[in-house]
C-alpha cells in the first residue's frame, strides 16, 4: 500500500503482515472525551488486535499536572514501556478504537522520547474489523524491555513559547477543534474555558485531515487542506486543540506532507483557556 511508512502511518494489510514479527508491538491507545459514553480499558479487554498492550493515555501522564494527559516524565515513560514490554529495538504500531483519533497522541509521545520507529494505523480498529481481521480478548505475555530516551525537548511547547509565538507571528499555530470552539460560538467541553483561540492561530479541524472511512488523506489532499486554512507551511508550526490529543493529528499530516518542524502545545486551550491574562480571539480565521 501506497501510505505504508514503519515511521508514520501504515495500513491494516501492512499490520496485518507484519503481526507476527518478533520485534513488533502493537498498542491500543483508544481515548475518548467523558461525554462520548465509550470506555477505552473495557472495549480493549473486550476485543483488541491479537498482542496488542493497552497503552492508558490518562495515566501514562504527568499526573502532578492539573492539566489533563499531559506528556509524561521521562522516568515514568521508561518504567511503563518496560513493564509492558516495549523497549530498545521494538518496531510499534498504535491504533484507537475510533480510526485516527487518540492514536496520534501517543506516536507523538514516543517522538518526543526520541523514539522515530513508531507508527499509527492507518483507519485504526474500526477498519482491520471491518476487513474481518482477527481479534482477541485475552492480554498479551508481557516481558521486561530495556528502554533508552532521550527526550526531544523541541517537540513540545509551552504557554509562555506559544504566547511568544502569538505574539510574534513567527510560527504557523494550527487549532484542531471544531470551527464552532475556534469561533467561540460553540461551548467548550469543560466548565470554566473561555471560548475562542489564540490569535493568530488557524483552524484545521482534525476531521478535515481524515478520509470518511477514517483513514489519513493523500499528501496531496492534505497539502490542499492546509492551504484551504490559510497556513503558512513554510514556518515551524505548533498545533493545540483541547488537551493535547486530536493535535498530534495534525503533527502526523505535518510529517506525512513532509513539514518536519512541528511541535505540539500540551497545555492546548484547556490552559490557555483558563488564564484571563492570556488574549483570545473569536470568529473565523
Amino acid at each position: 500500500m501506497g501510505c505504508d511508512d514503519p515511521t508514520m502511518l501504515v495500513s491494516t494489510e501492512w499490520l496485518a503482515a507484519h503481526l507476527k514479527d518478533p520485534d513488533l508491538r502493537v498498542l491500543d491507545a483508544s481515548w475518548y472525551l467523558p461525554g462520548a459514553g465509550r470506555n477505552p480499558r473495557a472495549e480493549y479487554d473486550a476485543a483488541h488486535i491479537p498482542g496488542a498492550r493497552f497503552f492508558d493515555i490518562d495515566e501514562i501522564a504527568d499526573l502532578r499536572s492539573d492539566m489533563p494527559h499531559m506528556a509524561p516524565p521521562v522516568e515514568k515513560f521508561i518504567a511503563r514501556m518496560r513493564a509492558m514490554g516495549v523497549g530498545d529495538g521494538h518496531h510499534v504500531v498504535v491504533y484507537d478504537g475510533a480510526g485516527i483519533y487518540s492514536a496520534p497522541r501517543v506516536w507523538w509521545t514516543f517522538r518526543l522520547m526520541g523514539k522515530t520507529d513508531v507508527a499509527v494505523l492507518d483507519g485504526g480498529l474500526p477498519k482491520w474489523q471491518s476487513e474481518g481481521r482477527a481479534v482477541e480478548n485475552t492480554p498479551p505475555v508481557m516481558r521486561d524491555r530495556h528502554m533508552t530516551v532521550q527526550r526531544q525537548a523541541q517537540l513540545v511547547k509551552d504557554v509562555t513559547e506559544v504566547a511568544a509565538a502569538s505574539k510574534l507571528g513567527d510560527h504557523a499555530i494550527l487549532d484542531a477543534r471544531s470551527p464552532g470552539r475556534f469561533a467561540g460560538t460553540e461551548p467548550e467541553p469543560r466548565p470554566g474555558i473561555r471560548g475562542g483561540h489564540i490569535p493568530g492561530a488557524r483552524n484545521v479541524h482534525y476531521e478535515t485531515l481524515l478520509n470518511p472511512d477514517g483513514t489519513m488523506k493523500s499528501p496531496d489532499s492534505l497539502r490542499t487542506v492546509f492551504a484551504a486554512a490559510g497556513v503558512d507551511l513554510s514556518k515551524p508550526a505548533i498545533t493545540f486543540c483541547g488537551t493535547g490529543v486530536t493535535a498530534a493529528i495534525i503533527n502526523l499530516a505535518l510529517e506525512r506532507i513532509g513539514h518536519r518542524d512541528h511541535a505540539l502545545y500540551d497545555g492546548s486551550w484547556t490552559e490557555w483557556g483558563m488564564y484571563g491574562d492570556l488574549p483570545v480571539a473569536t470568529g473565523g480565521a
